[in-house]
């Protein structure tokens, strides 16, 4: 199926096996090797970082939610960082956790209340109360930010996090001042077969129990760390044993399944023309998960309050290839910039 974009510019909704095929050959083989801009976070950001005075179990819906909160205020704000700037709240993918992050919370956690939760099914999050759902996903984050008392936020999602991101500006539109989505579930998806996904999920939900139980052993070693995570990164062997390690924290959760399931089983391309707030299409132009296609179909749907940018010679987690790039991209986003790419290295529209 294609769609039309533009006058000359024809995107496939959903790629065809030779694409497929082609997309994983130049994705996963052929790769250049990496510039000096990859992988170039500095782990003592986040290592010296006193995580569990910032973290705490909220209950929404009668089952808690573990959350890292830099802010700690129980007052209704809309800002609670200096200068008046927008608590920021990341949203973690299928088989994350708060930890995806964890290149990006200490960036913004001086200016801005910085809010990072486990869904429920993943991380230290128990399962909810209810079958999981993307509805139910935007309905818990919206308890979330009532019980924290923040009135409305800039909300930053990847992968299955920015499909719930994007629910919640349609669902809850007053609690997002900005939307952004990092390589976003939810379009391509829901053309795929169902129960081919669930199987193969059900196959990967098992070795990643296995290798999370063998973490600290497997991500010692660059091939291991490159046969693990080839998927998600683009040169998994240049991130380093330790923040390898916390991404791994996901792996193997009692929600995975469902929450895959969850995906298949609802579509909004039809709402997205609602989402009224400035959004943010952030992509890795070597994704192997999510079709790079999908980032223009976001903006097309949504309309001329979206704009996309390409991150080159990446994968699915730029927050986590390209630090430094993300974030200075986003502070520009928060901060109001109508062009937040000016000025970034790397960032193609």
């Amino acid at each position: 199926m294609a769609i039309r974009t533009g006058a000359d510019t024809v995107v496939r909704a959903v790629p065809t096996r030779r694409q497929q095929l082609r997309g994983a050959i130049d994705n996963g083989l052929l790769r250049p090797g990496p510039d000096h801009t990859y992988a170039d976070g500095d782990d003592s950001t986040w290592i010296e970082v006193d995580w569990p005075s910032m973290t705490r179990r909220v209950t929404v819906d009668g089952r808690e939610v573990n959350v890292v909160d830099t802010g700690g205020s129980t007052q209704p704000t809309s800002s609670a960082g200096t200068g008046g700037q927008p608590a920021m709240v990341f949203v973690h993918g299928l088989g994350g956790a708060w930890q995806n992050w964890l290149l990006n919370i200490p960036a913004f956690m001086g200016s801005h209340r910085v809010i990072a939760p486990d869904l429920p099914g993943f991380g230290e999050s128990p399962m909810p109360r209810e079958e999981i759902s993307i509805k139910g996903y935007a309905r818990i984050l919206d308890g979330l930010l009532d019980q924290l008392g923040v009135e409305s936020a800039v909300l930053v999602g990847n992968s299955m996090g920015g499909f719930v991101a994007a629910e919640l500006a349609l669902s809850f539109a007053t609690r997002v001042e900005r939307l952004v989505l990092v390589s976003a579930a939810g379009l391509s998806i829901e053309n795929y077969a169902r129960e081919p996904l669930l199987v193969g999920a059900r196959v990967w939900a098992g070795t990643a129990t296995w290798l999370g139980a063998r973490g600290r052993s497997v991500v010692t070693r660059p091939r291991m760390r490159r046969i693990g995570m080839q998927l998600l990164v683009r040169y998994p062997e240049k991130l380093s044993p330790q923040l390898t390690f916390e991404l791994a924290r996901g792996a193997g959760t009692p929600g995975f399944v469902p929450a895959l399931k969850a995906l298949l089983s609802y579509g909004f391309r039809d709402q997205l023309s609602r989402i009224e707030v400035p959004t943010l299409v952030v992509w890795g132009r070597n994704d192997m998960l999510v079709p790079r296609g999908d980032a223009r179909e976001y903006v097309g749907l949504i309309g001329d309050n979206a704009r996309r940018e390409m991150f080159e010679d990446t994968g699915h987690l730029a927050m986590v290839e390209r630090p430094t790039r993300f974030n200075r991209l986003l502070e520009a986003f928060a901060s109001g910039a109508h062009e937040p790419e000016t000025g970034v290295e790397g960032v193609n529209n």
